[in-house]
């Protein structure tokens, strides 16, 4: 099934699954795929899916939609692409599941593509070394985590961090988003104007590590990182 893959600075901050024959993207909150800065419009984009077409339309964004970096009207959409709408990036993933791929084709020196060939036997089997190498130590399950609010009107609410990307804070002052990662749990600052801090420390772009008992200030609600 085809989906987007919402970033900024690289950072993925959503993943979202194309479903419907038509999903809109834009700033307001009624759109499937809401992307919340002002350099999006209201009613950015809309995506049209028939079989397995996909095509991108821009509905007269005040600041355009770009594909692979040149500015569309309407174009359909190839594994891969490359969208721009305002300062997020947004990768289309084609649905490969019903593509064919040719076999490999073996080639020797001096034949070309189609040329009949006697078979290439595989290399004979080496014998086993004589000591195997010691298996590679297995990686430690990560711990589950999750966001205690400290402070605010939802103050002891906790929040388990089960998805890829959590986004935290109020959207148009101050958002930060908090990523699952191989081996840990990293935050770094999204949007807006507000300045988030960790353990008293600024939050930028740069992802930075979080720890057990880290405390995020947000929008002026204090939310400590659990892990156990």
């Amino acid at each position: 099934m085809p989906k987007m893959i919402v970033s900024i600075d690289e950072v993925v901050i959503k993943e979202v699954q194309i479903t419907k024959d038509k999903t809109t993207l834009g700033r307001r909150p009624y759109n499937d795929i809401v992307i919340d800065n002002l350099a999006v419009s209201g009613e950015h984009a809309v995506i049209l899916m028939s079989g397995s077409e996909v095509v991108l339309e821009d509905l007269n964004s005040t600041n355009g939609t770009y594909v692979n970096g040149k500015a569309i009207k309407k174009q359909a959409l190839l594994n891969g692409d490359s969208i721009d709408v305002g300062k997020y990036k947004i990768k289309f993933i084609g649905d490969v599941s019903s593509t064919s791929f040719d076999k490999t084709m073996v080639v020797q020196p001096g034949q070309m593509p189609g040329v009949s060939a006697a078979p290439v036997r595989p290399p004979a089997a080496e014998a086993p070394a004589a000591s195997a190498p010691p298996a590679p130590e297995s990686v430690a399950p990560l711990k589950a985590a999750s966001i205690k609010v400290l402070t605010g009107a939802a103050a002891g609410r906790e929040v388990p961090l089960t998805k890829v990307v959590t986004t935290i804070g109020k959207p148009a002052v101050a958002v930060a988003a908090i990523t699952k990662r191989h081996h840990g749990f990293v935050v770094h600052h999204v949007e807006g104007g507000g300045s988030p801090t960790l353990n008293g420390q600024t939050i930028t772009s740069d992802p930075v590590p979080l720890k057990h008992g880290d405390v995020i200030e947000l929008a002026g609600t204090q939310m400590q990182f659990v892990q156990v």
